[in-house]
């Protein structure tokens, strides 16, 4: 394994000009209600705000905006996801006119696909999980010749720092921040706005106890494969942790939190209550693992995104009645 280069301040700041081509920065607020129920300042960086409901469009945006400068556009492109990457990729492929086909697992989430083909993307169900969908994407990029973008990449990084440069920069007096973990652009995307901006902040992981692959690779040293159960987070159902990925948050992190997914359905129920924004599971998760860790946290200031806000509306209704985990 080796870590993943990080871009610098300059790579990020040039990658934001790319961002704001197609949607403006993502707010960032201290709400009182969460804070009250944290027992201490919380801020929330809202990525659910995007054109495409969560983070990952920043990422698909820099990775194509980087082919397109060294015209290596290709006439198709594959990808797999839960959802949130697919529409990344499936927004930026349309950009540049660009086939685009996504790959998910049997009993995805039905409004995820929705977007994707909403957005031109051809859909293909293959698979019980993410990582089954991964492997048939990549023998289907072979068979087609067409490109296959990975979830996990530098140019994807580069993107995805954004909004944490963005939200360390609006809010400089954050201590901690909690960070959900999927594949692992997003918290690598935190260390390099950290590291970018040479600020103090603390950077929690935080991994679905359903889908322990990066604790468990973290733990090891090495690549740990772990089994995926989660009902609710599918954002962070990766079974298998990306090498670099975990070679990169090495040393890195404070520490890692795992949070069940009824602990995310609170989370959820908590979030909506306070600020009246949807929060999927993996978008929930961070506040979740602050809460765990609330009793530890007096007197400093937390901050956590709601990284995305796609979560099916039937699931929606069940979490907010509390008659669905």
């Amino acid at each position: 394994m080796t870590a993943m280069v990080l871009p610098t301040l300059a790579e990020i700041e040039a990658a934001a000009e790319v961002v704001y081509r197609a949607m403006p920065p993502t707010p960032q607020y201290r709400w009182d209600l969460s804070s009250q129920r944290l027992g201490t300042h919380c801020w929330l960086k809202h990525e659910n705000h995007t054109p495409v409901g969560a983070f990952k469009i920043r990422g698909g945006l820099t990775f194509f905006d980087m082919l397109r400068r060294h015209d290596r556009l290709p006439r198709a492109v594959i990808s797999a996801t839960r959802g949130n990457h697919g529409q990344s990729v499936a927004w930026s492929a349309r950009a540049h006119g660009v086939a685009c086909t996504i790959v998910v697992p049997h009993g995805n989430s039905v409004e995820k696909n929705a977007a994707m083909r909403a957005l031109g993307a051809e859909l293909v169900e293959h698979g019980d999980d993410f990582q089954a969908s991964r492997e048939h994407a990549l023998d289907l990029a072979e068979q087609r010749g067409a490109l296959m973008v990975p979830s996990f990449h530098v140019d994807l990084v580069r993107g995805v720092a954004t909004y944490w440069w963005e939200f360390l920069r609006a809010a400089p007096q954050l201590d901690v921040v909690y960070v959900p973990i999927g594949l692992g652009s997003g918290i690598c995307g935190a260390i390099a706005a950290k590291r970018a901006l040479r600020h103090p902040v603390r950077i929690v992981g935080v991994v679905s106890r359903h889908a322990t692959t990066y604790a468990d690779s973290l733990a090891a040293g090495h690549v740990v494969a772990a089994p995926v159960s989660t009902a609710l987070a599918d954002g962070m159902a990766c079974r298998i942790a990306e090498p670099d990925a975990v070679d990169t948050l090495a040393g890195e992190l404070d520490h890692v939190v795992q949070v069940s997914d009824a602990q995310v359905a609170q989370a959820m129920r908590d979030l909506f209550a306070d600020t009246h924004n949807v929060a999927e599971g993996a978008g929930a998760a961070g506040f979740a693992a602050a809460m765990q860790e609330r009793d530890a946290l007096r007197g400093q200031v937390v901050g956590t995104v709601i990284s995305g806000g796609n979560v099916d509306s039937a699931v929606v209704a069940r979490v907010l009645a509390g008659t669905g985990a």
